[in-house]
């Protein structure tokens, strides 16, 4: 398959580089091109992908700079149809903080790669978040809005809220990505869109890693924006109140 990573960065000169070098040999050659969206940093993280690349002479390694802030789901909206327009097959979002672990990204795309998923997420609620450093007020929050979603989805995922994800290029194309939300809530509103149009999910068990590396997420933020996500689906689902971003007609 034709596949990309994107890497989301944002502030991140001092991690992205030690991402950059743990990604596999293996997978370094076999894909296609390595994204990097700096979205608007006030450090000098693109000006260091640059140099990784010249210093690597991986010349696979892209990079693209908003402008602005586009928000955590606004970068992802870009990468998304970039890789579209590319006419690659697949698409795995690794992040520039070493939360995860570049070292898994074939066991993230496999379902992919063999054709039984429209989309991969490593789950960290699979396995023990608290033991990898997950502050316990996260945990709880996650575990609450996890059985929330499934609830209104149908479904039975342990987590929503991982950002080690893997997509099929053309399952992408079947939704309206684009309308889905720019801040962290993203991650659930492009899974609703998926419940929609009746595209399979499956999930992977990952290993957590918390360590000194800044979140720019507010909890509280993305916990609101995630109930009141559900509640326009299910208004929406109703027929009491149409959304634009869940109407494909």
């Amino acid at each position: 398959m034709k596949i990309a990573i994107y890497i989301p960065a944002y502030n991140a000169a001092g991690t992205l580089p030690g991402v950059l070098d743990r990604i596999p040999r293996s997978v370094r050659d076999e894909v296609e091109e390595i994204i990097v969206v700096d979205n608007a940093s006030t450090d000098n993280t693109g000006e260091v992908v640059l140099q990784y690349r010249h210093d690597s002479g991986l010349s696979k390694i892209s990079l693209l700079t908003n402008a602005g802030n586009l928000g955590y789901g606004g970068s992802q909206k870009r990468a998304y149809r970039y890789a579209i327009e590319k006419g690659y097959q697949a698409v795995v979002m690794l992040h520039s903080d070493g939360q995860y672990d570049p070292q898994r990204i074939d066991y993230i795309l496999e379902p992919i790669v063999k054709g039984e998923a429209d989309a991969v997420s490593g789950s960290r609620l699979a396995g023990d978040p608290v033991a990898g450093g997950m502050p316990l007020n996260r945990y709880l929050g996650n575990k609450m809005l996890t059985a929330l979603t499934n609830q209104v989805l149908g479904w039975s995922l342990s987590e929503y809220h991982s950002g080690y994800r893997a997509y099929r290029c053309d399952a992408l194309a079947q939704v309206p990505f684009e309308r889905c939300a720019d801040y962290y809530h993203f991650d659930v509103d492009i899974f609703i869109q998926f419940s929609i149009k009746g595209l399979k999910v499956v999930e992977r068990p990952i290993d957590t890693h918390y360590g000194s590396e800044e979140c720019h997420q507010n909890t509280w933020r993305t916990g609101i924006s995630i109930l009141k996500l559900l509640s326009d689906y299910l208004l929406h689902r109703s027929g009491l109140r149409r959304s634009y971003r869940y109407d494909f007609t």
